[in-house]
């Protein structure tokens, strides 16, 4: 089973070179960690910066130089800041090649909930709606179940939708499962977990074909 730095190396395999990633918050911004050096990859928040790095050591951060979700980052050669217009503009200009988002929900069909929980105070609902609606690769970040153990991976979602019919992969603490138009399809396991173990996790319709190999990380 994996932890969010083990989700994060493995979401950073489907990292290729040349992208340009906006990377939500959470887990998915620990994939900048660990992406190979020898990749030319662009790390876009929405927030305004292009050219993110990994994260600042203890005693380097900057204040000033922060992510979507108010976190200090450290910026690469060449990075670029600009206001929300320019940012909005890439994504809905579809110029972003891959997008990782954190999820509370994912429905079989691809739909997520991200953004709210009715009854709890939202600060703001963030880009991530511009995001699914106009990025073609999403991938979704996530632990398998929640803290009481239910599946997040469900047949409908419950909460209030982020997007429709949207996600491409969800990496999972046990999983990395493709959406298609049958539901989840298993592609791989997490280090020591069963395929009954992910069956059991999983409320969506979930197709297994054949063997299904360990994640490599």
């Amino acid at each position: 089973m994996l932890d969010k730095i083990g989700i994060a190396k493995r979401i950073a395999r489907e990292v290729k070179d040349g992208y340009y990633v906006n990377l939500g918050i959470g887990i998915p911004t620990l994939v900048a960690n660990y992406v190979p050096d020898k990749l030319e990859v662009e790390f876009q928040s929405e927030n305004g910066v292009l050219g993110m790095g990994p994260f600042p050591f203890e005693g380097d951060e900057d204040p000033d130089v922060i992510n979507a979700g108010k976190q200090t980052i450290t910026t690469l050669p060449g990075a670029s800041f600009f206001d929300s217009a320019m940012s909005f503009g890439m994504i809905r200009g579809q110029h972003v090649d891959l997008t990782i988002l954190g999820a509370m929900e994912v429905a079989e069909n691809g739909d997520i909930a991200n953004w709210k929980i009715p009854g709890k105070m939202v600060k703001g609902m963030g880009g991530a709606m511009d995001l699914v609606a106009s990025a073609g690769n999403i991938i979704v970040a996530m632990m398998h179940t929640n803290r009481a153990g239910a599946s997040k991976l469900l047949k409908r979602c419950s909460l209030p939708l982020t997007g429709v019919n949207c996600i491409n992969k969800v990496v999972t603490n046990l999983a990395v499962l493709e959406v298609t138009d049958k539901g989840f399809k298993l592609l791989e396991r997490a280090p020591g977990v069963s395929v009954e173990q992910i069956k059991e996790a999983t409320e969506g319709n979930l197709t297994i074909e054949g063997d299904i190999p360990e994640m490599v990380i």
